[in-house]
């Protein structure tokens, strides 16, 4: 029994050595950070660094997607801006919020379709794509949303009520006293894990990424997955800039920024191979919880 045991664990080890590791790291910068930062453990801090690995979280599901394709999608920051800015911008506009944020995520996942199909028809080229369509799209909305006003790249307005506290510190979810964009991660990050496990449109997609020339022989449609998966991103991109505005109270262009190389850092330290079909979204899950617990650590040291 103990025999059979331990071969069970050293089996589960080897397949899932990276989230192993990455539990272990999360753990032990966990422990320091408690035992030399005061207040580093404590409840306030502690639904402070989910909030904002929320937002990383979200962020990182389209990459994690497209990574295992063995693709990239450099315009993510770019669309979380685009999107911040966007929202509000249409809200100023009058038109009803909750229309806004659907129209907002619709063209989300519309430029991740556009990035999905130029990078497939031009296949290697996806960090070249993405990156220049990010830029374009990125120009586009300053252009518009700068027409007679004095603030390129900004939009100020009311923010509604109900988007404020699915982001702030001090909102709440159903009477309980964090912010509903916790909830919502992890909610996504449930239907992502199991799904990719155990549906066929999870495995055909790990099937892609280990070898595209095996899946189509057996008629797995590699661009449908190839444009799915870039809308996917498109479409949390954009989710990710409207929550954001929710957090922040106006609309900023840069908002994205730091996103650029996180998203691509939170894949790979969770483990997740950017070549394809290794890995998944709790992998990612994992990198998120580390970088976001080790920025904390490096802010309450004084770095």
């Amino acid at each position: 029994m103990i025999l059979v045991l331990t071969r069970t664990l050293g089996r589960q080890f080897q397949q899932n050595r990276s989230a192993f590791i990455g539990i272990m790291v999360l753990a032990g910068l966990f422990s320091v950070g408690s035992m030399n930062i005061e207040g580093f453990s404590s409840g306030a801090n502690i639904k402070s660094m989910l909030l904002f690995a929320a937002f990383l979280g979200i962020a990182s599901i389209g990459q994690t997607l497209v990574a295992l394709l063995g693709g990239l999608d450099l315009s993510i920051p770019f669309i979380i801006g685009a999107a911040n800015v966007g929202l509000l911008y249409l809200i100023s506009l009058g038109v009803p919020p909750w229309l806004a944020t659907i129209i907002v995520l619709v063209i989300g996942a519309a430029l991740g379709m556009i990035n999905g199909f130029l990078s497939y028809r031009l296949q290697g080229q996806a960090l070249i794509v993405t990156l220049g369509t990010g830029f374009a799209i990125s120009g586009g909305v300053q252009i518009i949303t700068s027409i007679g006003s004095a603030y390129g790249g900004n939009v100020f307005g009311t923010v509604p009520g109900w988007l404020s506290n699915l982001s702030a510190m001090n909102g709440t979810t159903f009477g309980l006293p964090f912010p509903p964009v916790i909830a919502i991660w992890a909610f996504i990050a449930i239907i992502l894990i199991v799904g990719m496990r155990i549906t066929v449109y999870g495995r055909f997609l790990y099937a892609l990424g280990v070898n595209r020339t095996s899946a189509n022989r057996v008629m797995i449609s590699e661009m449908r997955y190839w444009v799915s998966m870039y809308a996917a991103s498109g479409f949390f991109a954009a989710l990710t800039g409207s929550l954001l505005l929710g957090w922040s109270g106006g609309g900023f262009i840069g908002v994205g920024d730091q996103y650029l190389f996180l998203t691509l850092a939170a894949v790979v330290v969770g483990g997740t191979s950017l070549l394809g079909g290794a890995g998944g979204y709790g992998f990612t899950v994992i990198g998120v919880l580390v970088l976001q617990v080790l920025s904390s650590f490096l802010v309450g040291i004084g770095l």
